[in-house]
């Protein structure tokens, strides 16, 4: 595994609520609603909201609530939020604006609040007020009513909930990749080292913060901001994905927060909200760097009593991006790629070395001189592969198998 040095975090609560959706005037349809609280430090906060289609498909969303303790969005991810007094308004990002029966969405936001944070108690999802069930939009007649499209979910094959089960043709050479790493991993004492990024998420109970090393001289607007922690967030996704429901993975969603920008001069952040610590000129292997009080590289005992945020504000990876850098790094330290290249792709389905480089921050080999027995293409394997395949999946599932004991499951 690849390492250097650096940076980021989020964490998780539930509030849930059932929303009726109306997608046209025959439609009879409902959803539900979960608010959660991740995290909180003094006068601020870090929401996820997930929604969940439970009738006819939706093209389309916009959510609404009101915030009952004066709350406000200072910064949003996955969604466009706007806010006029206690009102917000939430509308879908270009990528999860359809929603399939039973298909999900959900985005995030840092917010501010001065004595309470309470969470809001009713929602509207396209206009439609929460009721909690199905009920139909248009009138009753005497015609028997027609048959409700299934609200369960399709049937699908999920990964076992637990024990070890891979395809069989995935045995042999998943068996060849766990030994290799033994032999080759931290001098052949691969269990020996501690700061895995599953060392990380569940020393965190099941988030991951950032901070962003903007090794550039290119200026940042607030809502490029935005998406690079949107672009960020969403890649990262489809790892954990790989792991929900698996062998007791305990997480069903890992939220990842950027909670920090470094940067040479001040001047290249165009924003003045407080949502980001930023840090100035602290220059680390000719790059700005996030405090080091605040990074798990440096504190590894997960202990932060110097952060100048607070130990919520600490960051787990640094996301490390410099002008004209060719290909990437990754190791628990956090990943490095080129600026242009994360900036240029960062509303891609997959950001190929991004993938790649969260890849090594969990543990995972790379394949310059060797290949698995019959095994051909897959994102671990630089330049095969654009994005993760299904043996990269259980590529990381084996290091969970082989690491879970060390946090009791």
């Amino acid at each position: 595994m690849r390492r250097a040095v650096l940076t980021s975090g989020a964490v998780v609560a539930s509030l849930a609520g059932g929303l009726l959706v109306a997608t046209s005037a025959e439609a009879a349809v409902a959803c539900r609603v979960t608010y959660s609280v991740t995290s909180q430090w003094s006068g601020g906060f870090t929401a996820n909201v997930g929604i969940t289609n439970l009738g006819d498909p939706v093209n389309g969303w916009r959510l609404t609530w009101s915030f009952p303790s004066g709350q406000s969005v200072a910064q949003a991810w996955n969604a466009s939020v706007a806010q006029s007094g206690a009102a917000v308004t939430a509308t879908n990002a270009s990528w999860n604006g359809s929603l399939a029966t039973n298909g999900t969405a959900s985005f995030g936001f840092n917010g501010q609040f001065s004595t309470t944070n309470t969470n809001p108690s009713s929602f509207s999802l396209n206009g439609v007020v929460c009721t909690g069930s199905v009920a139909p939009t248009t009138p009753a007649t005497s015609a028997p009513p027609t048959t409700r499209p299934p609200t369960t979910p399709p049937v699908t094959t999920p990964p076992p909930s637990s024990g070890w089960n891979p395809p069989s043709n995935l045995v042999q050479p998943l068996n060849e990749v766990w030994a290799h790493q033994e032999q080759t991993y931290n001098n052949g004492n691969l269990y020996g080292f501690r700061n895995y990024g599953w060392d990380q998420v569940m020393a965190n109970r099941g988030y991951i913060n950032y901070c962003v090393r903007w090794d550039s001289t290119a200026t940042v607007t607030a809502q490029l901001r935005d998406e690079i922690h949107a672009a960020l967030a969403r890649q990262y996704k489809q790892w954990m994905d790989a792991m929900v429901g698996h062998n007791n993975w305990p997480y069903a969603d890992v939220p990842v927060r950027v909670v920090g920008w470094a940067v040479r001069d001040r001047a290249q952040l165009q924003w003045t909200d407080s949502s980001v610590d930023i840090y100035v000129n602290n220059i680390r292997e000719n790059a700005p760097q996030c405090s080091e009080p605040c990074g798990r590289f440096f504190n590894q005992s997960g202990n932060y009593p110097n952060c100048p945020g607070g130990a919520s504000r600490h960051y787990d990876h640094s996301l490390w991006l410099t002008d004209g850098f060719g290909g990437g790094a990754g190791g628990d330290w956090g990943q490095r790629m080129g600026r242009e290249y994360f900036v240029n792709n960062r509303n891609a389905a997959s950001m190929t070395i991004l993938l790649h480089e969260i890849g090594h921050t969990y543990g995972l080999d790379d394949f310059y001189d060797w290949t698995p027995s019959g095994q051909c293409c897959f994102i671990m394997k630089a330049g095969s592969s654009s994005s993760i395949t299904e043996f990269d999946r259980w590529m990381l599932r084996d290091w969970w198998r082989h690491l879970k004991s060390r946090y009791g499951y």
